[in-house]
């Protein structure tokens, strides 16, 4: 079975469409104490100051001009809606969580309605995260945040972390909404339009306790193993991932460090006007001019906190959102590599079975014969029949495995040429946004300073003239 090469790249231009793909409105998840998740565990500056420079990125720029055909081109194709908003925070006794409501518009006709709106918690979009993984072990699930306990918690609930993992969410959500396979899934279904009673209620009907451990232990053993003739092709995939998490891990880390360094170098950035005030007061020649410096610095503060939120709120976590991916290919390669070996293993099992049918011991006919009291040909017929019925058994099974095989090996390449495709518009309209921003970051810190020297110009040229009169 193939499965389609579908875009599912989330429009940032889709102001145009009723309900756009990236909405504000973020939550954070406290479901439980183990329920904590988020793509960046550091928090932003919370300084409310602002300040919109005079001096705009000039239009001629090409970073400006720059538009994605990717992008454009699903505008008109989405038939399925989602957004993520408004957290709540639920105390009780036992636990303290947010809820997010979860809002849903579709033109589909497998649905009831053409909107819904439910709440759900962290747990729930991990439950679907599951059962989507289960019923489709080698398709590429996009990830949901990493968990991160906060200790201590319970009212004061950090309101950056929240905006990171609200976004994550409504991002998991509209990744699996236009994936083409996952968008259609009963679960999918159920979690954006049941009630929370018939949702719990779904829940209970997956798979138990120690049918989940069993299929832990099959992994197990058939990743012990391993596959001995894994097709090129998967082989050139896993090389891939291994490099493609190299190289991501590093830019997350490099980045975040670039932040750190960015909130020490703006700390120490909010501290120097004061000072020029202050110093201005007790130089009465240089007043204006320190005046000056402590406006700009000022307001050079403030363009580079903006700066400091944007590489935090939007670079950062888009490099982070595909370390988390790296992880989820690896496990999905696994899989399939433990499908391999699991019809790997039926076969060596059936041949085995075959070699036992052709060996079959008269010594140990005659042997049992004089226990039974049964002619030795007999009790062979009968131990024949019975090699024979277990091998068309086996065949059926490994029948059915060749073909869960095959499915699995067409699934995992459709999925990996699309996620691909999604990964490198992702990553490229990140960059570019980065790029755009710190033109316009450089371009206002220029103007402000600029601004300064030609004051000071000014001032020499006045002080010359009336020197000269």
């Amino acid at each position: 079975m193939s499965v389609p090469a579908v875009d599912n790249t989330v429009s940032s231009g889709n102001a145009s469409v009723a309900i756009p793909a990236d909405m504000s409105g973020q939550m954070l998840d406290l479901d439980e104490d183990d329920d904590l998740e988020v793509f960046s565990k550091d928090t932003t500056i919370t300084d409310g100051s602002s300040f919109n420079a005079s001096m705009q990125t000039s239009p001629a720029s090409m970073i400006n001009q720059y538009k994605f055909e990717e992008e454009e081109e699903d505008v008109g194709t989405k038939d399925i809606f989602v957004t993520v908003d408004n957290p709540e925070s639920h105390v009780t006794a036992i636990e303290t969580y947010i809820t997010y409501r979860v809002m849903t518009k579709t033109t589909r006709s497998e649905f009831d309605s053409s909107e819904f709106e439910v709440r759900r918690r962290y747990q729930d979009f991990l439950w679907l995260k599951g059962r989507l993984e289960e019923a489709h072990p080698t398709l590429i699930v996009h990830p949901l945040p990493e968990k991160f306990v906060m200790k201590g918690m319970v009212e004061r609930f950090n309101e950056d972390f929240i905006e990171t993992r609200r976004r994550a969410l409504h991002r998991f959500l509209n990744r699996i909404a236009e994936h083409p396979i996952f968008s259609s899934t009963e679960d999918f279904k159920i979690f954006l339009t049941a009630a929370s009673e018939e949702l719990i209620s779904h829940k209970k009907q997956g798979p138990g306790f120690l049918s989940r451990m069993g299929e832990t232990v099959k992994a197990v053993a058939a990743s012990v193993r391993g596959v001995r003739n894994r097709p090129e092709e998967f082989n050139d995939m896993q090389e891939y991932v291994e490099a493609f998490s190299q190289k991501i891990n590093s830019l997350d880390k490099v980045t975040q460090r670039i932040i750190r360094e960015q909130r020490e170098y703006l700390e120490e950035l909010k501290e120097c006007g004061p000072t020029y005030t202050l110093w201005s007061n007790s130089e009465q020649e240089l007043a204006e001019p320190l005046k000056n410096m402590a406006d700009c610095l000022d307001r050079c503060y403030k363009e580079t906190d903006e700066q400091v939120k944007q590489l935090n709120d939007q670079l950062s976590p888009a490099l982070h959102e595909y370390v988390l991916c790296t992880e989820t290919l690896k496990a999905v390669i696994r899989r399939r590599d433990n499908i391999q070996a699991d019809f790997e293993a039926k076969t060596e099992a059936l041949a085995t079975k075959k070699a036992d049918r052709e060996a079959d011991s008269k010594v140990l006919s005659l042997a049992w014969d004089s226990l039974v009291g049964r002619s030795p040909e007999e009790v062979k017929q009968q131990r024949q029949q019975k090699l024979k019925a277990e091998i068309k058994e086996m065949k059926d099974d490994l029948e059915k495995l060749e073909d869960r095989l095959e499915w699995a090996n067409n699934a995992l390449k459709s999925d990996w040429t699309r996620w691909n495709k999604v990964m490198r518009t992702d990553l490229r309209s990140a960059f570019v946004d980065t790029a755009e921003r710190n033109v316009s970051y450089y371009e206002k810190c220029l103007a402000i300073w600029e601004s300064f020297l030609h004051s000071q110009r000014t001032d020499a040229e006045a002080n010359g003239k009336a020197d000269f009169s």
